[in-house]
């Protein structure tokens, strides 16, 4: 994201889901955490968590903002970057 004569100009972000076995991402600004039941990513739009099974980072290249994991997918859950903890969420799941 950036700022151009007072506007905030914002990158492609697409999510796309093949079959809850594939997640294709775009716009991913940084990688937060990851497990084979969860990754949590940023993006302009929030932290973007995403829940499953046995997943696995396929593809991830931060200077495209491109991110591809593999596994079973439960959910996918956005959260501002300020969103308070006691919201819950996978925001409350990091600080307890």
């Amino acid at each position: 994201m950036r700022e151009d004569e007072g506007r905030i100009i914002r990158h492609n972000h697409t999510v796309s889901i093949e079959g809850r076995e594939k997640v294709s991402i775009t716009g991913v600004e940084d990688m937060d955490s990851f497990n084979d039941e969860e990754i949590t990513i940023v993006t302009e739009y929030g932290y973007l968590s995403i829940g499953g099974h046995d997943l696995h980072i396929s593809k991830l290249n931060l200077d495209e903002g491109q991110l591809v994991l593999e596994g079973y997918i439960e959910g996918l859950e956005y959260a501002d970057a300020d969103t308070s903890s006691s919201k819950g969420g996978f925001l409350s799941r990091l600080f307890r």
